[in-house]
């Protein structure tokens, strides 16, 4: 028997969908989680909290950008190279024209797990667009016109911050 870890051939378009799907399954806990939290916050106290009703979807399509901005503003290291300790620092370091190291990255597969998988279930755009439906219908359109501006200024600011993390972070 040869030496090394005993590795079964799996395709890697289903370890791509096995990425994906446990990083969903996170991702919506996640939101669940927040959303029953916030719930149980606000049925605990209606006259102090009932105008947050809806505001966690907003914190977390804010918050889902920033971990997406920094998913995508992370350099891509091969998986290989990371298990060693090896990640391809003097590639990155000759393309910027720099000798700083990479300190970070993540393979292509943690990106679709964070990024597609999590982020995807975690951020809900439905929610969001149902949350502004039911403002407009109450005759909120001040709450409804800010809840608008902070999923989208805010979800952009935040795409940009943790772009911004995450390239400090990692030197590139």
């Amino acid at each position: 028997m040869p030496a090394g870890p005993l590795t079964p051939f799996v395709s890697p378009i289903v370890t791509d969908c096995a990425a994906v799907g446990v990083g969903a399954v996170c991702g919506a806990l996640a939101r669940h989680n927040i959303g029953r939290v916030a719930a149980d916050k606000i049925a605990s106290n209606p006259e102090r909290f009932s105008h947050l009703t809806g505001w966690h979807t907003a914190g977390i399509n804010v918050l889902g950008s920033f971990v997406l901005g920094g998913v995508f503003g992370s350099p891509v290291v091969d998986p290989a190279a990371a298990v060693n300790n090896n990640i391809p620092q003097a590639a990155a370091a000759a393309s910027k024209g720099t000798t700083n190291a990479v300190k970070f990255g993540l393979s292509p597969r943690q990106k679709l797990m964070v990024g597609v998988g999590f982020c995807g279930s975690f951020t809900t755009f439905s929610t969001f667009s149902v949350d502004v439906v039911n403002m407009i219908t109450k005759g909120q359109m001040v709450k409804a016109a800010a809840y608008v501006a902070t999923n989208n200024v805010g979800g952009f600011a935040a795409a940009a911050m943790g772009m911004m993390f995450v390239r400090k972070l990692c030197g590139c």
